[in-house]
């Protein structure tokens, strides 16, 4: 797939109408995996799923949920693979970014993940820990990305 044509992208909320459409997109739930397929289909009847389409359908999803000590964090950020390095994973993120309703949003990534630190790096966030023992041998790195404050007094 070229960046001509991705055409027209845009970004929305998913809902358990496009359960199945994004379990065809992420290469884990499409390549067998139960759990992931189950999990798509809860992050969308739960209305935590903003997803990138086209017109010849999803291009990639991201989830925001807040079970991280009360603040918001990206649980899963997946674009389809032709659709990589083509500005959707960045336009996935603005919307996490512009969605979230507390001022600080985090996500994580293994080490070994190159391609999505430099988008998360890229799109303002910044590396703020190490864990390690959740993968082993591939500690998981976390990122955070502050919220900006609103206008003090916007204009009417």
């Amino acid at each position: 797939m070229s960046v001509r044509e991705l055409g027209d992208v845009v970004v929305r909320g998913a809902d358990q109408s496009d359960a199945d459409a994004l379990i065809e997109t992420d290469p884990v739930a499409a390549g067998g995996s139960d759990e992931r397929c189950a999990s798509i289909r809860r992050w969308c009847g739960l209305g935590l799923v903003v997803m990138a389409e086209n017109a010849a359908g999803p291009l990639g999803y991201c989830v925001v949920e807040y079970s991280f000590f009360g603040q918001g964090f990206v649980s899963m950020l997946m674009v389809a693979q032709g659709a990589r390095r083509r500005g959707v994973g960045s336009r996935l993120l603005e919307a996490a970014v512009s969605s979230c309703t507390t001022p600080k949003l985090f996500t994580s990534t293994n080490v070994s993940n190159q391609p999505m630190q430099r988008l998360l790096r890229d799109a303002g966030w910044s590396p703020v820990g190490l864990v390690h023992g959740l993968d082993e041998g591939d500690p998981e790195l976390f990122f955070l990305r502050r919220r900006e404050p609103g206008p003090a007094n916007p204009a009417v």
